[in-house]
């Protein structure tokens, strides 16, 4: 029987990566359905394909592969309880996030040195946003109370660069940070839930009117409660780029948040190819492809220790506020899809 094997249409770099070991079906998000996936072997997907009972019951599919850093659109659980294996690509973006980051900031406050920045989320993507706030003359204070509890007992933790710095809590980062950034996934459940980590109890202990910027997933950061916030001053600028109900957003927040964006702080060509790359790579071992034609599938590093970060090379390799001024521009719901799915994906600081 013909291995069967279901991309999302959006996703970038895939070529001929699978030729001769299975028939590559490419499919728009909204037509990876139940009846287009009944007789796949396995699927590569992004966050707005939701892969649950709804959509995998019935079928043959044995691996979901998500090219993506995020699983919150799995259904973990299910996939466990009927032997599919899933798969992620950590880490793929954190670099263009960083550049995000740091990018977004100094547009909104050129004079960054001495500032502090909290940072929630030291995986992947906060790692190297406080790499580089070292590297600019910030200081760090890092919040990861999962990393903080479980590091030294977790192979997970082992695979990032150490932190040079205490950790620290939200009541310390509201009293103390100019620069407050999200990078955590989004968790309702468990001894670390996220799901509006930000919100009116949090920004109501905010002591420096702090830029706060939420590139991580919408639901963490509550909308009506940044909105109060920016109202009453709380905060000097929101930066969005992961926004609650994507793409029915709130107006309100799309139009008084400095830097507004459609879920593309990650959206590099490097990201991209990573994640692509981790998705083919999973898929040739699922169907059993030989190692040498696995080990031929290369993307580049998502760590360069040794690139020149400057304030003047990060403002010159990306502009949100162009972006910004583009989502605004007549925004529908359709339009911030059709923004995100056809990004013009922008090279990294290199």
């Amino acid at each position: 029987m013909t291995k069967r094997i279901v991309i999302e249409s959006h996703i970038p770099f895939v070529g001929n990566q699978l030729d001769g070991i299975a028939e590559v079906v490419r499919l728009a998000p909204e037509e990876i359905t139940r009846e287009a996936v009944a007789d796949a072997d396995a699927l590569i997907v992004r966050t707005r394909t939701r892969c649950d009972a709804s959509l995998l019951e019935g079928s043959r599919v044995g691996l979901v592969a998500t090219a993506t850093i995020g699983t919150d659109h799995i259904d973990k659980e299910y996939c466990r309880s009927h032997s599919i294996e899933v798969v992620s690509a950590p880490g793929c973006n954190a670099p263009a996030v960083a550049q995000y980051v740091w990018a977004s900031v100094l547009n909104l406050q050129p004079q960054i040195e001495w500032l502090t920045i909290g940072i929630v989320g030291m995986g992947h993507v906060g790692t190297i946003v406080a790499d580089w706030a070292r590297r600019l003359g910030v200081r760090v204070l890092p919040c990861d109370p999962p990393r903080e509890r479980e590091e030294s007992r977790s192979d997970f933790w082992k695979e990032l660069p150490a932190v040079p710095e205490p950790f620290t809590d939200l009541t310390t980062i509201a009293s103390e940070a100019d620069i407050i950034t999200f990078h955590t996934p989004h968790t309702k459940e468990g001894l670390d839930p996220t799901h509006h980590l930000a919100d009116e109890k949090f920004f109501n202990a905010l002591e420096r009117r702090p830029i706060v910027i939420n590139a991580a997933r919408g639901p963490i950061v509550a909308t009506e409660a940044i909105l109060r916030a920016i109202e009453a001053k709380k905060i000097s600028e929101a930066v969005i780029d992961c926004w609650e109900g994507e793409p029915r957003i709130s107006e309100p927040l799309l139009t008084s948040a400095a830097i507004a964006t459609p879920h593309i702080a990650g959206y590099s060509i490097e990201g991209k190819q990573r994640a692509t790359a981790a998705t083919l790579r999973a898929a040739l071992r699922y169907f059993g492809a030989p190692a040498e034609r696995i080990a031929s599938i290369t993307a580049p590093p998502a760590y360069h220790s040794d690139i020149r970060i400057t304030p003047e090379a990060i403002l010159a390799s990306y502009n949100p506020l162009a972006d910004t001024a583009t989502l605004r521009d007549d925004f529908t719901p359709a339009r911030f899809e059709q923004l995100r799915n056809t990004y013009p994906l922008r090279h990294e600081l290199l």
